[in-house]
């Protein structure tokens, strides 16, 4: 997951304290998303540093409100459209932005999903055509005919494959979002962070 750009996406709805920010982050990607606090709260100090969160304030019981800058505006608005993050797996990337995009009130849904079979068909094209590649030339080589091409044949068929499954999965966000509202607000209750301290054994008299 692009865990900046997915915290910043949850700061479009306005200014929130960090480890709400945290929370949301499993809750508006069903539960398949859930990473370490401290990772949540550290980048929210580097995307703090590089001018893309500012301060907005405190809530009523002293907690410190993160809200989005002008710049942290057009970083979200690059990630919805399609920007990955580097090296994160286009896969992950593409699940975690819709499930998040849908879950917001503010965001459209629709060009978000657009935006996403745009790339999953230009894979699709791509992985088709390497596996077409390699047969060919298995073909006219028996040298190709190898363990190694066979291979690099089913590698592209798996890519060809992940494709169509992110294509079909696409389909099913869009027949959801049409037979019922994903978006939903923030919650007012409060993330329970931590377990309570079990009550002490009283002392034998």
């Amino acid at each position: 997951m692009a865990v900046r750009e997915a915290l910043l996406a949850l700061l479009g709805m306005g200014p929130a304290y960090g480890f709400a920010l945290h929370g949301g982050l499993a809750e508006r990607t069903g539960g398949r998303r859930a990473i370490n606090v401290g990772q949540s709260y550290a980048t929210l100090e580097r995307a703090t540093k590089a001018g893309l969160i500012a301060p907005a304030g405190t809530t009523e019981d002293g907690l410190p409100l993160h809200g989005l800058t002008a710049n942290g505006e057009t970083v979200v608005a690059g990630w919805l459209s399609g920007a990955d993050a580097p090296g994160a797996d286009p896969w992950d990337e593409s699940l975690d932005r819709v499930l998040i995009a849908a879950s917001l009130p503010k965001v459209p849904l629709s060009p978000v999903l657009a935006a996403e079979r745009e790339r999953w068909l230009t894979r699709l094209t791509a992985a088709d055509a390497v596996a077409a590649d390699e047969l060919a030339v298995a073909e006219q080589s028996e040298a190709d005919a190898s363990s190694r091409a066979r291979l690099r044949r089913l590698a592209a068929a798996a890519e060809a494959a992940r494709a169509r499954a992110a294509l079909a999965w696409l389909d099913e966000v869009e027949a959801a979002q049409a037979s019922a509202e994903l978006a939903f607000a923030p919650s007012d209750v409060r993330p329970k962070r931590g377990r309570r301290r079990s009550a002490q054994p009283s002392a034998s008299a």
